[in-house]
C-alpha cells in the first residue's frame, strides 16, 4: 500500500488571502488538510483553504462537457465528448465572426477559481483575441475597489500606498474603516499583526454599519455608520482638526498641493456650509461628539494609521471616500512613516509591497495622456464598464457601446451572480446567439450556456501565485492530485480549440513547468529571490527577508527633491489639476461629500426605507464555495436586520422574508440582531441566484436589487442599494 505524501501547495482564489496549504495524499486521493505550521507569521488558511478537500470531491462537480438541450436558465443539459463540444464552439465562433465580425464575440473573463499566474484566464483570453483579431469587450472596472484605484491615480498617482502588515505593531492608534479582515481576510496575515498590534498597547476603532467579527474580536471601539456617508464623516473630522489647529501644517505645506482648496470647502468659504460634526451628524447617523472625539484621537495620536477597507469604496461616490481618507492621513503627518499608513488603495502587485519606481499611470506619459486615463468617459468609448455588459448586449451600437454582441466567452467569472441587476442579466444571455462557459459547477452563469466545458480545480494543477495584498511572499501552487478523469485545464481546452478556428499560439504549447519555470525567472520582483526552484517547489512557499517592515512613501518624505512623488506636481495632490482638466461635473478636483443617488438622502427612501449593504461572506470567496457543505453549515446565508427595524415589520429571528425595490424580490430567512445599525440591512454577496417560477431568487443573492450603474470615478455599486422588507407569506 502506497505511503501517505503531503503535497504543499496554496489556497489562492480571489478570496482576500495567500494562504499555505500541506495537502495529505495516499493511493492519489487527498484525505486530509493542514495548513502553514512554519516560522511566523505563518500563512495559515482560513476555512476556506481547510474545507477545499469538500470542493475538489464535490458530487456536484461538473465531469465531462454538456451540451444545452432545455431553456436557457432550467439547468437542462446533455452529455457530449469533447469533440463535439469543441466542434461546436468553433463552429459558433466562425459562424458569429464570419456574419456579424469579431466584436460581436464578448470575451468576458474574470478572477473567479483562477487566480493564478500560469493559467491566467486574463491572458489565455488576451491571446485569443489577438489571435482572432477579436476585440476584448468584457468591460472595464474592478469590482472590488475601482475607486480606490482612481483616487490613488488623482492623489498619489500609484495604487501601493500600504505599509506592510508587519509595521501596524508600531502605531498607537488604528482606524477600520469599513475592513473586516477577520472574515474577509484582507492579507493572510492582517488579524496575526493587528493582534500583535493591540497586545504592544495600539488601540483599534472600527467603523461599519455591522458589528462585524472584526469588531467582536479586535475592537477597543464600534462607530456605526450609514452606508455612502463616510466621507461626510471624514470631512467633519478634518473641520474639528482645522478650527482647533490639530493638522500637521508643515507637512501639508512641505509635501501636498492643494490643501487650501480643501480648507476652503472644509470650512464653508465657497458654498457658505461649514462641514461641522454636527453637519455631519445629520448626514451619518454618528453623533457630533463622537466624530470630534475621533478627529481629536487621531490627530493627537502618533503615530496612526488609518486604513482604508474597499466596502465603503464600492457605492455611488466611492471615490471620494478614498481621496478623503488619504486627505485625513496627510493632515496628520501619518503618510510615510512606521506606524502610520497613507489611507490609500492598498495593493501590492509583487512581492514587495512597494516596487521600486512602479505606478498606475506611465510615468513618461504626457500630462494630456494621464487626463484620459482618469476620464471615465474616455474610456468607455473603447469598452463598457463591467456594470453595463448587460446594456451593452441589449442596447448594442445603438446604445453607443462598441458592437452588437452576438455570442458571449465567459472563462473564469460568474457574471449572472456577481454583476448588478441579475434581472436585467437574464434578459440580456437569453438575447445571446451562442455562449460557451469554462466552469467547475452549474453555477449561474452556467446554467445559461449553450457548451460547458468542465475545468480543473487549483490542486489539479500545477502554478504560482503572488500575495494578495500583503506580503511578501511565493507559493508554488504544486499539483495535489491528477485531475478528474474527463476534466481540462483552460489552457488545454484552448490548446484543442484553437486548431479548429484555424489559429496557432505556440506559447500554449510551452509545458506548465517549462512555462512557470520561465515566469519566476523573468518577473522582475521574483528575479533573485528564488534561485533553486526545485527547492522552492518542495518547501511550497518562498517568504521573503526585509530588514523591517516596508513603509509605503519613506523615500518621498525623507527626501521629496530626489524622490518626488509620481503626480505631476510631485506631491500628494489633495487638489488634482488632472481632475479638473477632465471637465465632468461629477468629478471633484478636491475631496468632496457629494449626495449619491439610493443614499439616505435619496428621496426614494419614502419607498424603500432601508439601506441594503453587502458583505463578504467568510464560507465564500465571491461565488465560489457556495455549495461546500462544511462552509454553508459554519454560516447560512441570511438578511442581517436590526431588532427595532424587525419587530416595527413583525419579522422574528429565522422567519422568510421578501427583500424587494423596483428591480426584483429576494426571498431568504430574517437575522434579527443588534450588530446592525438601525435603517441597514445586509446580505453576503455571492450566493447563488436561484430563480422560481416567478422570478423570485431565493438563492439570497443581492445583486438582484442592486443598481447597474457605477460611480463617476468606476467605483462598483454594491452599497449603494435602499430596499424594503416584509414578511413573506
Amino acid at each position: 500500500m502506497n505511503e501517505t505524501r503531503i503535497v504543499p501547495t496554496g489556497g489562492c482564489h480571489d478570496c482576500g488571502g495567500r494562504c499555505v496549504l500541506k495537502v495529505h495524499v495516499k493511493d492519489g486521493v487527498a484525505v486530509r488538510v493542514e495548513t502553514d505550521d512554519g516560522e511566523e507569521p505563518q500563512l495559515r488558511a482560513c476555512a476556506r483553504g481547510r474545507a477545499y478537500r469538500q470542493q475538489v470531491y464535490s458530487p456536484d462537480r461538473l465531469r465531462v462537457p454538456l451540451r444545452r438541450i432545455g431553456p436557457r436558465g432550467e439547468g437542462q443539459f446533455e452529455p457530449v465528448t469533447w469533440d463535439e463540444a469543441l466542434n461546436t464552439v468553433a463552429e459558433n465562433i466562425l459562424r458569429i465572426r464570419n456574419t456579424y465580425g469579431p466584436e460581436a464575440i464578448l470575451t468576458h473573463v474574470y478572477s473567479g477559481p483562477h487566480a493564478s499566474t500560469f493559467h491566467s484566464g486574463f491572458q489565455i483570453i488576451a491571446r485569443f483575441n489577438r489571435m482572432f483579431g477579436g476585440r476584448n469587450i468584457s468591460g472595464w472596472g474592478g469590482a472590488s475597489a475601482e475607486g480606490g484605484v482612481f483616487a490613488n491615480r488623482a492623489t498619489f498617482g500609484t495604487l501601493t500606498t500600504g505599509n506592510s502588515r508587519d509595521d501596524l505593531v508600531n502605531s498607537r492608534l488604528i482606524i477600520l474603516w469599513g475592513a473586516n479582515p477577520a472574515e474577509s481576510v484582507f492579507g493572510t496575515n492582517t488579524c496575526f499583526h493587528l493582534i500583535q498590534a493591540r497586545e504592544a498597547g495600539a488601540r483599534i476603532v472600527v467603523i461599519d454599519p455591522r458589528y462585524s467579527n472584526t469588531v467582536a474580536i479586535l475592537a477597543d471601539r464600534w462607530i456605526p455608520i450609514r452606508p455612502g456617508t463616510d466621507a461626510a464623516m471624514m470631512i467633519a473630522m478634518a473641520y474639528v482638526m482645522i478650527s482647533e489647529n490639530l493638522h500637521n501644517q508643515q507637512f501639508l505645506d512641505r509635501y501636498t498641493i492643494g490643501f487650501d482648496q480643501f480648507k476652503d470647502y472644509v470650512m464653508g468659504a465657497d458654498d457658505g456650509i461649514s462641514k461641522t460634526p454636527q453637519w455631519a451628524e445629520s448626514k451619518t447617523g454618528v453623533p457630533a461628539a463622537d466624530i470630534t472625539a475621533l478627529a481629536r484621537e487621531y490627530a493627537t495620536t502618533y503615530p496612526a494609521a488609518l486604513i482604508p477597507g474597499w466596502a465603503p469604496g464600492r457605492s455611488a461616490r466611492g471615490e471620494q471616500y478614498h481621496r478623503t481618507a488619504s486627505t485625513l492621513a496627510a493632515m496628520t503627518g501619518n503618510v510615510g512613516i512606521s506606524g502610520g499608513n497613507a489611507a490609500g488603495f492598498e495593493r501590492a502587485q509583487a512581492g514587495s509591497m512597494i516596487p521600486p519606481g512602479w505606478n498606475i499611470e506611465n510615468p513618461d506619459a504626457s500630462y494630456e495622456k494621464q487626463v484620459k486615463a482618469l476620464d471615465v468617459r474616455h474610456r468607455l468609448r473603447s469598452r463598457p464598464h463591467i456594470v453595463k455588459l448587460w446594456d451593452a448586449i441589449l442596447k448594442g451600437k445603438a446604445g453607443g457601446y462598441p458592437g452588437d454582441i452576438k455570442m458571449a466567452y465567459i472563462v473564469g467569472g460568474n457574471p449572472l451572480n456577481q454583476f448588478p441587476n441579475i434581472n436585467k442579466g437574464v434578459e440580456a444571455l437569453n438575447k445571446l446567439e451562442f455562449i460557451v462557459v469554462h466552469e467547475q459547477f452549474m453555477t449561474a452563469t452556467a446554467r445559461y450556456a449553450d457548451i460547458l466545458l468542465p475545468v480543473t480545480t487549483l490542486w489539479e494543477r500545477n502554478d504560482f501565485a503572488r500575495p494578495w495584498v500583503s506580503g511578501p511572499y511565493f507559493i508554488s501552487q504544486n499539483k495535489v492530485i491528477d485531475p478528474l478523469p474527463d476534466v481540462r485545464s483552460d489552457i488545454d481546452i484552448f490548446r484543442a480549440l484553437l486548431p479548429k478556428i484555424g489559429v496557432s499560439d505556440p506559447s500554449l504549447d510551452i509545458p506548465e513547468e517549462e512555462g512557470i519555470r520561465q515566469l519566476v525567472a523573468t518577473m522582475g520582483d521574483v528575479i533573485g529571490e528564488i534561485p533553486d526552484f526545485e527547492a522552492f517547489k518542495r518547501a511550497g512557499v518562498h517568504k521573503m527577508n526585509f530588514d523591517g517592515p516596508q513603509i509605503a512613501f519613506k523615500e518621498q518624505i525623507e527626501d521629496p527633491l530626489k524622490h518626488p512623488f509620481p503626480t505631476p506636481s510631485g506631491k500628494i495632490e489633495i487638489y488634482c489639476r488632472r481632475l479638473a482638466d477632465v471637465d465632468n461635473p461629477e468629478v471633484s478636483p478636491i475631496p468632496r461629500y457629494i449626495e449619491s443617488w439610493e443614499g439616505p438622502g435619496d428621496p426614494l427612501i419614502q419607498k424603500y426605507p432601508l439601506q441594503m449593504v453587502t458583505y463578504h461572506h467568510k464560507g465564500r470567496a465571491h461565488s465560489i464555495f457556495h455549495t461546500n457543505p462544511w462552509l454553508r453549515e459554519i454560516e447560512p446565508q441570511r438578511v442581517w436586520i436590526n431588532a427595532a427595524d424587525a419587530q416595527s415589520r413583525g419579522i422574528g429571528d429565522e422567519d422568510e422574508v421578501k427583500v424587494f425595490n423596483d428591480r426584483g424580490v429576494v426571498v431568504i430567512r430574517a437575522r434579527v440582531t443588534e450588530r446592525i445599525m438601525p435603517g441597514v440591512v445586509a446580505m453576503g454577496e455571492g450566493a447563488w441566484y436561484q430563480p422560481g417560477s416567478s422570478g423570485v431568487d431565493r438563492g439570497g443573492n443581492p445583486n438582484v436589487l442592486i443598481r447597474d450603474q457605477y460611480s463617476p470615478g468606476g467605483a462598483f455599486p454594491g452599497n449603494t442599494c435602499l430596499v424594503q422588507v416584509e414578511r413573506f407569506a
